[in-house]
């Protein structure tokens, strides 16, 4: 059995990411999908927190045949034991998938096989393009599978996206006050 791990931050997850969970669904047994900067929410980086982004995941990755977890990971800000602490919050896994540099270099250090794929329809998906787009209340559903509007749409999310995004830089965390 293989297991494979494909980890993003998922802000919102959009359907490259769900063209990329297919990829690997394809080529492993089981699936695991870390939901990175965990701890990260209420911003215009970062505007679903870590259970909203499970939900959107397991929602969208319910219909495939290949079993999936979905497992929170904070961040840590240390690169040289940012494995080891994934490793410490997910099933143990064969094979890492990822594009980002940093993180395949980080997992062949480590010693786990890492295996990229062609990225999908890169231009129009990407989160940041996302969220400016529902900032700006352009048209953004036909770039996330229907589970995650749903879900957006269950906790608000639209809204407190848009109202982040005119605080003082969107970061509620700081407060000048």
């Amino acid at each position: 059995m293989t297991r494979g791990f494909y980890i993003g931050r998922f802000q919102p997850f959009h359907d490259g990411h769900r063209e990329m969970t297919d990829r690997i669904a394809e080529a492993v047994d089981e699936v695991v999908v870390g939901i990175g900067s965990a701890d990260a929410s209420h911003t215009v980086r970062n505007p679903f927190t870590a259970g909203e982004r499970i939900m959107m995941v397991s929602r969208v990755l319910e219909d495939i045949d290949t079993r999936t977890y979905v497992v929170p990971i904070e961040d840590i800000d240390r690169n040289s034991v940012w494995v080891s602490h994934i490793r410490s919050m997910a099933p143990a896994f064969d094979v890492a998938y990822s594009n980002n540099p940093l993180v395949i270099r980080l997992f062949q250090e480590a010693g786990i096989e890492v295996r990229q794929s062609e990225m999908y329809n890169r231009e129009d998906l990407k989160g940041s393009r996302i969220r400016s787009r529902m900032i700006d209340g352009k048209d953004w559903n036909h770039l996330v599978p229907d589970a995650v509007v749903d879900v957006i749409d269950e906790v608000d999310g639209l809204e407190r996206l848009r109202q982040v995004a005119g605080d003082d830089g969107g970061d509620a965390t700081e407060n000048d006050n």
